[in-house]
C-alpha cells in the first residue's frame, strides 16, 4: 500500500487531507509541524509526504533541505504564498511538485497520485538494486552499495576496478575483448586506449590477491571470469 505522509500546522486542513486520501486507499499519518513530520519519515517511511511551507519550530523549506538518501519520499508542496520565488526554491530544495492554497482537492488528489507512482516505481527500482548481489568463486559484489568482498573481507576497488569487475561477473566464462570492454566500462571507442584495460585488469589482479585466478586471459583477445580461483 502507498504511504502518505501529511504535514501541516492546521488541524483542519491536514485532517482533511488524510481523510480524502483514505478515501482513496492511502495509507496515511499526519504530521503538526516539520520536526515531527522528519521523524515520521524515519519510521513510516512514506512515499509521498504532503508538506506544508509555513510551520513552526521547523518549516517545510527546512524539511526539505534535511531529507536525503533512501529515506526521502516525493514532496508536494503546500503554502499560501503564490510568488514565483517560492515556487522556485522549494523546486531547488528537492520538492517535486507545488500548490498554493487554497486548493482544489481532486487536484491534489490528482497530483498525490502522480507522485505514488513515481515514488513507487522508485521505492520498487532502490529495493530490486539492495537485492542485486553477485558472487563467484569467494568474491561477492553488491551493486547498490558499489562494493566487493572476498570471503566477507572488504575490497578497495576504484569505480572503475568495481566497473570492470562486475562487468566479467555478470557473465562468467563469456570472453569479452579489450575493445568492448574499454567501450563499456570506460565509454571509449578508440583502440590505442586498450592498454588501459590491461592495466586495470593487473590492479584488480592484485588486490584479489589468492583469488586472481578468477579473471582469466585469453590471449590474443581479451579477458573472462571463472569461478576457479
Amino acid at each position: 500500500m502507498i504511504k502518505i505522509l501529511v504535514v501541516d500546522d492546521e488541524s483542519s486542513i491536514r485532517t482533511a487531507i488524510s481523510y480524502a486520501l483514505r478515501r482513496e486507499g492511502y495509507e496515511v499519518e499526519m504530521a503538526a509541524d516539520g520536526q515531527e513530520a522528519l521523524d515520521k519519515v524515519e519510521t513510516f517511511r512514506p512515499t509521498v509526504m504532503v508538506l506544508d511551507v509555513m510551520m513552526p519550530r521547523v518549516s517545510g523549506y527546512d524539511v526539505c533541505r534535511k531529507l536525503h538518501g533512501q529515506s526521502r519520499p516525493s514532496i508536494l508542496l503546500l503554502t499560501v504564498k503564490d510568488d514565483i520565488v517560492d515556487k522556485v526554491l522549494g523546486l531547488e530544495l528537492g520538492a517535486d511538485d507545488y500548490m498554493t492554497k487554497p486548493f482544489d482537492m481532486r487536484e491534489l488528489l490528482a497530483r498525490v497520485k502522480a507522485l505514488s507512482r513515481r515514488g513507487g516505481y522508485i521505492q520498487q527500482v532502490q529495493q530490486e538494486q539492495q537485492r542485486d548481489v553477485l558472487r563467484l568463486g569467494g568474491l561477492t559484489a553488491e551493486l547498490f552499495s558499489r562494493t566487493v568482498s572476498i570471503e566477507e573481507k572488504p575490497l578497495d576497488l576504484t569505480p572503475k576496478e568495481f566497473d570492470l569487475l562486475v562487468l566479467l561477473m555478470r557473465n562468467p566464462g563469456w570472453v569479452y575483448s579489450r575493445e568492448v570492454l574499454l567501450e563499456k566500462v570506460w565509454d571509449m571507442d578508440f583502440a590505442g586506449g586498450t592498454r588501459t584495460v590491461d592495466i586495470h585488469v593487473q590492479r584488480l589482479r592484485k588486490k584479489l590477491g589468492s583469488h586472481h585466478g578468477l579473471i582469466q586471459t585469453v590471449y590474443g583477445i581479451g579477458y573472462k571470469s571463472t569461478g576457479s580461483p
